[in-house]
């Protein structure tokens, strides 16, 4: 298989569009006026979620042609956990400890050791 620089750029745009996605979701939740699921629904923040998720499907989908989904979802999704870590706690003062650095150290670790078979 061809690993072109831009097959491997699909799956880090599909990684931070899910952050994005993931991060408007929280932020739906924290705008709500109340936590039924209809204010969720209807919510902008919601939505503009929902539209970023989508493009993440599309982008993975399309590195897919090129990478086998063994080597490209360990990637994708460790990107995804440490983009999320170090976001969440930056724009909603989530908590960042030690046991969250090892954490992701140890999914790095496997990352690296995922995608060189």
């Amino acid at each position: 298989m061809n690993f072109t620089f831009n097959t491997w750029s699909f799956v880090f745009a599909a990684s931070i569009n899910s952050c994005i996605g993931n991060l408007l979701l929280k932020r739906s939740r924290l705008e709500a006026p109340d936590p039924g699921l209809v204010s969720l629904l209807l919510s902008p923040w919601f939505i503009s979620g929902l539209v970023f998720y989508s493009i993440n499907v599309v982008l993975f989908g399309k590195a897919l042609d090129k990478l086998p989904v063994s080597t490209a979802y360990p990637v994708f999704a460790g990107l995804g956990f440490g983009l999320i870590a170090i976001t969440g706690s930056w724009f909603f003062g989530e908590r960042l400890g030690l046991n969250q650095h090892l954490g992701l150290g140890i999914i790095l670790i496997g990352i690296i050791v995922m995608s060189r078979s």
